[in-house]
């Protein structure tokens, strides 16, 4: 049985389930490195609009597998570094992926597993659904998912946190900006249809800049370069493909051409 489960349907969005129900969906080495490569191989996909994280059974993710580390730090130190610079390789290709991404959570969401929720663009939960940064309990930290998790919630909310372990319930989740909604489990699949819809009316080029120009102005003074910086961009958008074609729909009053679908259904 594989780790992780791939489908993509008809309007582009691939969901990606990670596949480890009996460890509630805890994260080894196999499965940091299958989701890790399926990540890069849909960055590449031409017919992938938007990329959502879910997975199987009660939990979407527990965090790290506590087996698997407790080999590591029993094993030689080089192994152990290279998995957790595995274990950042995956946050950083998340978090970077050009794509909009969605994080779908549910049941307990520990460690890693909360890391993978602060990485993507969207985050929404089940009413249920429980998170919790518990590494100081187990004598470790918050260390690879630490500086997303930070931009997330802020350091204010983030001191709490990493210290107390204390569990977050999904209300609290959206509070201080973990998650941005929350549903009950049976009104979980319309909010996330609504969330994909409204992001397949955006042009997927023009939200691979929008991502890039949220790394671009993140923790930079707003000054003459960054102005500069930026009306470069805006610049750039208006003469391109998208731009002009986004503009003119606009004026002539019809839908652009990325809000067809297959057979020129509207996905609106």
């Amino acid at each position: 049985m594989s780790d992780l489960l791939e489908t993509t349907d008809a309007r582009g969005v691939t969901t990606l389930t990670l596949n480890r129900p009996g460890r509630r969906n805890a994260l080894d080495d196999m499965l940091v490195v299958h989701l890790t490569e399926a990540l890069r191989r849909l960055e590449a996909a031409p017919d992938v609009r938007i990329v959502v994280l879910m997975g199987a059974g009660e939990s979407f993710c527990s965090g790290g597998d506590i087996e698997w580390m407790k080999r590591l730090a029993n094993g030689a130190p080089e192994h152990n570094e290279a998995d957790a610079l595995a274990l950042a390789e995956l946050m950083k290709t998340l978090d970077q992926l050009s794509k909009p991404t969605i994080a779908v959570a549910h049941g307990a969401v520990y460690g890693g597993g909360v890391g993978l929720v602060a990485c993507c663009d969207v985050g929404i939960a089940s009413d249920g659904a429980s998170f919790c940064l518990s590494e100081v309990r187990l004598g470790l930290i918050p260390a690879v998912v630490g500086p997303y998790m930070t931009r997330s919630i802020g350091i204010r909310q983030a001191r709490r946190y990493f210290l107390t372990a204390e569990v977050i319930s999904a209300k609290r989740a959206a509070e201080i900006g973990l998650i941005h909604d929350f549903a009950q489990e049976v009104e979980l699949p319309k909010l996330l249809d609504r969330i994909i819809k409204a992001m397949l009316l955006g042009a997927p080029c023009a939200q691979a800049d929008a991502k890039a120009l949220m790394r671009l102005c993140e923790g930079r003074s707003i000054d003459e370069q960054l102005a500069r910086e930026t009306a470069q961009r805006l610049a750039a958008r208006r003469v391109s493909s998208e731009g002009r074609e986004g503009l003119s729909a606009f004026l002539e009053k019809r839908a652009p051409w990325w809000c067809a679908g297959p057979g020129g259904a509207n996905v609106s």
